[in-house]
Parts: C-alpha cells; structure tokens; sequence
C-alpha cells in the first residue's frame, strides 16, 4: 500500500506544480519547481527512455528530511514530472531516504538502491545510522523490499562508520551485480567500498575499492564507477577538501579518479586525480550509459558551503541541475561537454570571424542573450603586442556582469560572479589552470536564467557557477589587454 506521507507529498506537487508560474523557471536546466533539491539520484535507462530522480525536500526551499522526486527524459533537454517517488515512511529510513543509483531489472522491474537514515538513542542523544535499501517499481510507482535493509553495518570493514555509510551506485556487469558505498575510516577519512551480490538481492562486502587516506578531503560521498575509454572512471564528492593549488578549492568539492580495475580481484589502481567541474556550484555528479553508448553525466548546481544564501527572486524552489554531459577519456584526462540532444534547440546563428580586438573593449551587433549557447576563440594577432589577458563579460546590465578572464601569461582563466546577483559573504571567483596551445584558446558558454556553464578547450575543463542576475541583464562583450583576433559564434537557444 501507498503511505500516508507518500500520498500527502505527492497531493502537495500536484497542488503547488502548475501555480508556478513559467517565467520563474530556468529555460533548459532541470529544477524541482518547488521545494528544495540537491543530489540526482537513480540516472538510468528504463524502458527506453531516462530516468532521473533527486533528493527533495517538496515543502519547504530549505533542506529537510529527504524524499525521492521523480522526472524522466528522451533526450536530456525536455523533462516530464512524475509523482514522487520514495518518502521517508518505514523505520529504516524515517529520517531520510538518502541518494542512491537504479537499473532495470532483467524481468522488466526498476530496481532503486538507496540509503535509508533512522535516528537511534535516548532522546536528545540520538545517533544517526545509514543502510541500504531498495525498492521496485514499473516508472511511476515504487514499493519498498519487504527484505530492508539489504546491505548494514554488519557488512563494513574493521573500524567502517555505520554512521557514514551511503549513496550507493548499482550496475550489472557479466551477470553479476555490484554497489560502490560511500563510507567513513577510523581515521576519519573517506573510503568507497565495493559490494556484489548474485540477484541484487542479497550482498556481500567485496573490497576497499579506493581511500582518501585525508589527502583529497575527507568523508567521500556520491560515488560512481564505470568503464570509459580503456580505463576505469570513479567520481566521488569528497567533504572538507583543502586546496592545494588551483586543482581543487576549500569544502565540499568534487574528484575523479582515473585508472584500471581488476575485476577478478576488485582492485582499482589510480593513475591521474583531477577535479571534475571547476566552478562554484557543482555536486554528486551521476552517470548514465546511454542507449548509443555514450556515458552521459548529471550533477546537482550548487556548493553546500553557500547553501544558506537565498535567491532574491523568492523564488518557490532552491536547487537546480547541470545540463547533462557527454564524457570521453583523452589523453588520460576526463573530457566533458553538453550533450549533442541541445543542438535541435538552437536558432539561427550568429557568426564573426578574425575580428580584430586591441587594447579595449568590443561589442558585436546580435551578440547578446541569457538563453544562449556562444563559442568563442581567441588568437594572438601577429600584427599587434603580444596579448595580456582577454575578458568575456555576459548576463551585463544594470549594474550586474559576470567576467570570464583568460590569462595566457598565466595559464589560467577566472570567472568572476561578484556582481551577478550573490552576496558578497560566499565565494565568488574562481580561477584554474587551462592551456593554450600556441596562444590560442575555446570557450564555449551556455547561460540560462540562473546559471552560467562555461566548457574550455572542447571540454578539458567545465566550470559551472549560479548567478542571480536579472534576466533583462543580457549583455555580452569582450575586452583584450594586447592584440588577438576573435571569432564568435552566438545562437539563442529556443524552446517554445
């Protein structure tokens, strides 16, 4: 049967969905409209079309205890509602149904993995305590496992946290299944544990797949772990990262180890760490293989460490997602770029070529936008001084501007949302490594309503940011310190 609480979070979607009113949502970024989001949860392919489902919070723009929203997708642009999926309605999981992963099931069941929270203890010296749980469904309806849980803390390794256990990622390899868990160490560190089971039923522990070891921040949350080029991928979220460099920034961030596994021993040995976006607002990013192959990737837009900032809007929700990307291995190094399904949804193109900039700032007619999708080179003119630093300026009016300023000298380029609508009390500039080849470099943006996604060099690094700017704020130029010619190409992007 359908729980009480089920039912009431579900009648106050269909309530409150279709008051909100168009022109507060984001154009193509998935959102919850109302209520508060943060991970994606159960990316999968079921029944020939994707599913997505999101921690949520339906009642309030503030997180609470976690229910599962539920959306699904043909291709990564266009998302249609589905009720939510999962509350937190047994005693396993009445203090959240936490993030975990899905598949579908040989027999043609969805099968959700998630991690279910309860508070144990004497009142006011509670402890919280993580498990495993699944739940099956057809696409729209899901009933908990009677077996719940399926993985517990009997399963940990010496010295495993039964209070840091969770988001688990599920996959089918050669007729067998297998979980990577998210779990805390004696000493504090993160660890991803791997498990196997034979029906996806019953588990057992398999190995210590990968340790933090309190070098790449701390607890590792949000895993996931996939094939990808000839070598193994595993993304992870780690909490209290410190910096060290321009790689990674202070808090709850995000790593990609990149190696070879060994399945027979289920050992993973890493070959590069890099940061997987670069920005300010991106989180427990999740996979999908898609039909044709691809492995398509989604994440939450948002940094935990600015999470009690509120939008000026008063907007009915908090919490949005990127817009998925295709990802590739290429020289070792994870590539990344918007999925190829948001091509339909240009217009016409607006295109310069070799246009001179020296030592000011430029505007081109029919370059501007908040709902755009522009790719811009840049290359030293060899007619001029060797050029400084070149600078985008984007969603400009009104007193707001966000800057995008690249530094060949340095090798570096910074985005900057000081002014784009957020307090100056969170973090608003970031700056990273990039190269460019013999002086040259891409960058492709696209910008929605509240947010900015920027993509280097074809992908060899994304940065997302949020930004509050007012939509009329449109504006785009470009400024050079020094002599290099520029190429633009500018389409809106259509939705209608």
């Amino acid at each position: 049967m359908t729980s009480d609480k089920l039912l009431r979070a579900r009648a106050y979607e269909e309530e409150r969905l279709p008051a909100v009113p168009a022109d507060l949502l984001p154009h193509y970024h998935l959102t919850g409209s109302v209520g508060w989001i943060n991970d994606p949860n159960g990316f999968s392919l079921y029944k020939n079309e994707y599913h997505l489902f999101f921690q949520y919070n339906p009642y309030d723009v503030k997180w609470d205890t976690m229910h599962w929203g539920h959306v699904k997708t043909r291709d990564f642009i266009r998302w249609q509602r589905l009720p939510l999926a999962l509350a937190p309605d047994e005693g396993y999981d009445a203090s959240g149904c936490f993030s975990g992963s899905a598949i579908e099931l040989p027999d043609g069941r969805h099968l959700l993995m998630y991690t279910g929270v309860r508070q144990e203890g004497e009142p006011g010296r509670e402890a919280e305590y993580q498990t495993q749980c699944l739940a099956l469904g057809d696409g729209v309806d899901y009933r908990k496992y009677a077996g719940n849980p399926v993985i517990t803390a009997a399963s940990l390794p010496a010295g495993g946290s039964p209070r840091d256990f969770r988001d688990p990622r599920i996959w089918q390899e050669n007729g067998r299944y297998f979980a990577v868990v998210g779990n805390r160490c004696p000493d504090g560190s993160g660890a991803i544990l791997l498990y196997q089971s034979e029906d996806a039923f019953e588990w057992r522990f398999a190995s210590v797949l990968a340790r933090s070891a309190n070098q790449y921040g701390r607890m590792w949350e949000c895993p996931d772990f996939f094939p990808l080029d000839g070598r193994q991928v595993l993304l992870v979220s780690p909490q209290e990262m410190k910096s060290a460099g321009p790689e990674f920034i202070d808090g709850n961030t995000t790593l990609c180890l990149i190696g070879q596994y060994d399945g027979d021993s289920f050992r993973f040995t890493r070959e590069r760490e890099q940061t997987i976006d670069y920005g300010l607002d991106f989180y427990a990013p999740q996979t999908v293989r898609a039909a044709d192959g691809r492995r398509i990737m989604i994440a939450w837009m948002q940094y935990w460490n600015s999470v009690d900032y509120r939008p000026p809007q008063g907007l009915p929700f908090f919490g949005q997602m990127t817009l998925p990307r295709e990802l590739r291995v290429r020289q070792g190094r994870l590539i990344q770029n918007p999925v190829r399904e948001l091509e339909p949804y240009r217009g016409a193109a607006v295109s310069y070529r070799n246009v001179p900039l020296q030592d000011g700032e430029l505007e081109l007619p029919g370059i501007k936008g908040r709902c755009l999708d522009m790719t811009v080179w840049i290359q030293p003119d060899q007619r001029g001084p060797v050029f400084g630093s070149f600078t985008v300026t984007a969603a400009a009016g009104g007193g707001c501007r966000t800057r995008i300023v690249c530094r060949p000298d340095k090798g570096t380029v910074a985005v900057d949302r000081s002014s784009s609508g957020l307090p100056d009390t969170i973090l608003n500039r970031r700056a990273f490594s990039v190269r460019f080849p013999e002086g040259k470099l891409k960058l492709r943006l696209l910008l929605d309503r509240y947010s900015l996604e920027l993509f280097v060099n074809d992908g060899e690094q994304a940065a997302t940011f949020v930004v509050f700017s007012p939509e009329e704020a449109d504006g785009v130029s470009f400024s050079a310190a020094g002599s290099l010619l520029l190429d633009v190409d500018k389409y809106d992007l259509e939705f209608t």
